[in-house]
């Protein structure tokens, strides 16, 4: 229950965390739009020519006006549904990292201990020793290990549905990034057709507005954009762990199945007693006392 309650509070922190970072990132967007719409509201005419102006003008825009016009053309709607769902990726992303690591499933340090333990056939500190590991190989190796009065096979078969079970478990998580990779393009292919009508009703407007025209269709082009670019690290995350996880599940479980083999047969074993008669242990050559 410890080391449960402890993950859940660690993830509670994670996802936290990615929150702030990505609401600071979009309030500190926010202002740098508003700096953009008000030097574009500023009169030209200001007592200088304009051929003068100009370059400025460009070289400012150049720097800070694609930025702030894509967070413009995302909108208040789909800036929110994108904030949500760019903080539910970059969280998944870290808690997968730190729970997908070969380390942390399978830690070199207890497999020594554990080995060295079962060869010194100390079985109950063993199991209490798996017990208190909260890695994927502790978890496994006592349920085989709770098992194993039944033989060794009914043992490998439970640590096999162990793994299988915490495999189920992080597929779990790693199936959200799949759902974000699909919903990404979804929610921009939504966006695209609002502008796209936008633009169509500007078109067939009796006077027409080319830049107020281009201005519609640039803004269906962006949200698209964003939604594919939360889509492409999603589906790259989620292949990436699905495949470290299908390698950590086969190690684990091979690994169980050494130390639960290598446990049953120390247990077989007869125990080393030091013979009642003298004469049994007495030295080749040697008479024992009578």
């Amino acid at each position: 229950m410890g080391v449960s309650a402890g993950r859940i509070r660690l993830r509670g922190a994670i996802f936290v965390l990615s929150s702030v970072v990505l609401l600071m990132v979009y309030a500190f967007a926010f202002p740098g739009a508003s700096a953009v719409r008000a030097q574009d509201a500023q009169p030209e005419d200001n007592g200088k020519p304009a051929e003068t102006e100009q370059p400025q003008q460009q070289q400012t825009q150049q720097q800070t006006s694609l930025f702030m016009h894509m967070i413009q053309s995302v909108g208040p709607i789909f800036g929110i549904i994108f904030l949500a769902i760019s903080i539910t990726l970059v969280a998944i992303i870290v808690l997968l990292s730190m729970d997908l690591r070969m380390g942390m499933a399978i830690p070199p340090g207890f497999v020594e201990d554990f080995t060295d333990t079962v060869n010194k056939r100390r079985f109950k500190e063993a199991y209490e020793m798996a017990r208190a590991e909260s890695s994927y190989l502790g978890r496994v190796l006592t349920t085989g290990m709770s098992r194993l009065q039944y033989g060794v096979e009914d043992a490998r078969e439970a640590a096999f549905n162990m793994v299988d079970s915490i495999k189920a478990s992080k597929d779990q998580l790693i199936a959200y990034l799949a759902v974000i990779g699909t919903l990404g393009p979804l929610l921009g292919l939504v966006g695209t057709v609002y502008g796209m009508i936008r633009a169509f009703r500007t078109l067939s407007s009796s006077k027409v507005d080319p830049g107020r025209l281009a201005g519609d269709i640039s803004h269906a082009l962006v949200v698209t954009l964003v939604g594919v670019a939360l889509a492409v690290p999603a589906i790259f995350c989620h292949t990436f762990f699905k495949s470290r996880l299908m390698r950590i599940g086969t190690d684990t479980g091979n690994m169980a199945d050494d130390l639960l083999t290598q446990m049953y047969h120390n247990s077989r074993k007869p125990a080393v007693s030091t013979p009642a008669d003298p004469r049994v242990a007495a030295p080749t050559g040697v008479k024992a006392a009578e």
